[in-house]
This record gives structure tokens, sequence and C-alpha cells, in this order.
């Protein structure tokens, strides 16, 4: 693996990580291809966490982009009343090992935590995250996300924001 395309794949992880933060969700959503998925499994046992969306629970699956849409569109239009007020979240990544897939495209391996603060809470999830990417253009899509959440104990809202 290249210098400059680590470089600019921690860069592109850099800035997802921003524009969550600064919940501009317009430009966040066009990282992702419209026919990416998004995967929160729920662990199953202590250390085996759910495999197939379709066929086991899941604590957030949504087979397209447009799931990730109308989570957006709820929060726009307050009809999340779980997300009212928005918390101000910390988004970091590290660790990033990338490797070619086919077409071009990487799966990107990341290790994250967020902290967030709302109504004078602050928490903080943290875990492990896969992700598919296909080249468009001079940037990326991202086709696929699979979150593992680590510390799976929720003590109030879980969304997309916090991954």
């Amino acid at each position: 693996m290249n210098a400059q395309l680590q470089y600019q794949i921690e860069q592109f992880f850099y800035r997802k990580s921003e524009l969550c933060d600064a919940q501009d969700w317009d430009a966040y959503i066009e990282l992702f291809d419209e026919s990416s998925e998004f995967h929160l499994p729920q662990w199953d046992s202590e250390h085996v966490y759910t495999k197939d969306p379709k066929r086991e629970m899941s604590l957030i699956y949504y087979a397209n982009r447009s799931g990730l849409e109308d989570r957006v569109f709820r929060l726009r239009t307050g009809k999340a009343a779980s997300a009212t007020p928005m918390p101000r979240t910390l988004h970091l990544v590290n660790n990033l090992r990338i490797e070619p897939t086919e077409n071009n495209g990487l799966e990107v391996r990341l290790n994250w935590h967020t902290l967030f603060y709302r109504q004078a809470t602050s928490e903080q999830f943290y875990g492990r995250a896969t992700y598919q990417l296909k080249p468009v253009g001079d940037s990326w899509k991202i086709t696929r996300k699979h979150v593992l959440l680590l510390n799976d104990t929720i003590n109030s809202v879980l969304d997309f924001y916090h991954l």
C-alpha cells in the first residue's frame, strides 16, 4: 500500500467524522453510495455477534442508503424525539488498515471512538468497523459499513451518528 493512498483514505475518514460532528447531513450522506449497506449487528454472546441482518437481530440495519436518508429526514423534521435536542459528538478514528479488493475497490478496517454530550450527560461508544469503498472520480464512496460496537450496554439512544 503506498503512502499517498494511505493518506487519502485517512483524510476521507477524518472528513467523514468531521461532517457527522458538524451535522452536515447532506455532505455526510453523499459519502455513501445509493446501494450502500449499513450494519450494526447485535452480540449473540460475549464474543459472537450476529452475521445475517435479514435473519438475525441487528441494532441497526439499512439495506441501502435510503434507510440513512430516512433517519436524517426524521432528525431534520423533529420526528426523532430521541434526538431532540441533537447531541454534540466527537468522532475519532485510528489504526486504519487498507486492503485492495476487486474492481479497484478497498476494504478499510479501523477502530473508532465517539464521545457525545446531550442534556448534561456525557457518554461514549467505541468499537471496530469495516468499510467497503469504491472509487468515484478522485474520491471514494462507501458501499458497505459494518460496525462492531464493543461497549454495547446502552444507557441512552443509539443512532447512526454515534458510530
